[in-house]
C-alpha cells in the first residue's frame, strides 16, 4: 500500500478542461476525501481569483472553497508582502490580475518613469501599448522583471492557445533583461504553500498534473511522488523523449485509485 496521505492536482487538463470535468475527476475527488486524505488544487492561470476556480469546481461536482485553491497569484502576492509591499507595479495582464494586486495594496501604474515593477502574465489582450509600457519600464527606468508562470500554452476545448511564456519571451529578447521570478509551476514556491496548508510532509505527497515541464519537474525537484495524466497538452510519446520522468502515466486521473493508491 502506498503511503501517498496529501494530494496536489493541477486544474486544467488535469480535473478539467473548459466547462467539463474530465473523466473520474469527480468520483476520484470524493473517494481521496471519503478517506480522510487532504487536497489542493494549483493553478499558473491568473485569470480568475481563488474564488472563481473554487465555484467552478463546486459547479462541476467537486465541492471547494477559495483556500483549497493556491493560484501563481496568491504566491505572487505573497512574494511582494516579503519583498516590496507598497510597490508601484504594471501588470500585463486581465483585470482580475489587476484587481488581485491592487486589493493586495500595490500600487497599480502605466507610467514607464514610476513603474518599480512588471508583472507578465497570460493575457489575451496582450497588445503593442502593454508591450512598450512594460518595455520602456525595464529598459530605461530599471524596473523589476517578473512574472505569474511561464507556460507555453494553455489547454482548451479543442486544442491549446498561447500562455505566458510568449509574453516573457517578448520582453526579454527586445529589453536583454531575464525574468527575475516566476511565482507558478514549477516554482517551489507553489508546491511549499500547498504543502504547508496540508499539513503533510513532501515525500507523502502526490502531485497531479498534465505537463512535464511543470507539474512534473516541479514536483520531482521538491521531493514529491508525482502522475501525469494525458488529458492536457503531454502526448504518452512525450514522456519516453523527456529528461524528467512520472513515478505514474495515467490516462486520466480515474486511475489514481486502481493504479497509484492501489484502493480495490
Amino acid at each position: 500500500m502506498t503511503n501517498i496521505r496529501g494530494f496536489i492536482f493541477d486544474l486544467d487538463g488535469t480535473v478539467y478542461l473548459g466547462e467539463r470535468a474530465l473523466p473520474g475527476a469527480v468520483e476520484t475527488l470524493a473517494e481521496i476525501r471519503a478517506r480522510g486524505l487532504p487536497c489542493v488544487f494549483i493553478s499558473n492561470k491568473p485569470l480568475e481569483p481563488a474564488s472563481a476556480y473554487a465555484a467552478k469546481l463546486t459547479r462541476l461536482g467537486i465541492p471547494a472553497t477559495p483556500r483549497d485553491v493556491i493560484t501563481s497569484v496568491r504566491v505572487l502576492i505573497a512574494y511582494f508582502q516579503r519583498h516590496a509591499p507598497h510597490a508601484r507595479v504594471f501588470p500585463i495582464g486581465e483585470p482580475p490580475l489587476w484587481e488581485e494586486l491592487r486589493a493586495a495594496g500595490l500600487q497599480l501604474t502605466d507610467d514607464p518613469a514610476h513603474i518599480e515593477y512588471v508583472v507578465a502574465a497570460f493575457d489575451r489582450t496582450f497588445d503593442y501599448r502593454k508591450w512598450n509600457i512594460a518595455f520602456q519600464a525595464i529598459k530605461f527606468h530599471g524596473a523589476h522583471f517578473v512574472a505569474t508562470n511561464a507556460d507555453k500554452s494553455c489547454p482548451v476545448d479543442g486544442g491549446e492557445i498561447p500562455d505566458c511564456a510568449g509574453i516573457i519571451a517578448a520582453l526579454e529578447a527586445t529589453t536583454d533583461k531575464k525574468v527575475e521570478f516566476v511565482a507558478g509551476k514549477p516554482s517551489p514556491l507553489i508546491i511549499q504553500t500547498a504543502v504547508a496548508q496540508m499539513g503533510v510532509p513532501v515525500n507523502a505527497c502526490l502531485v497531479v498534473g498534465d505537463r512535464l515541464e511543470t507539474d512534473i519537474v516541479m514536483g520531482r525537484a521538491a521531493g514529491a511522488r508525482t502522475a501525469l495524466v494525458l488529458t492536457g497538452v503531454t502526448r504518452r510519446e512525450d514522456v519516453a523523449r523527456a529528461d524528467v520522468q512520472p513515478d505514474y502515466v495515467l490516462e486520466n486521473i480515474s486511475e489514481i485509485p486502481r493504479v497509484v493508491m492501489q484502493w480495490q
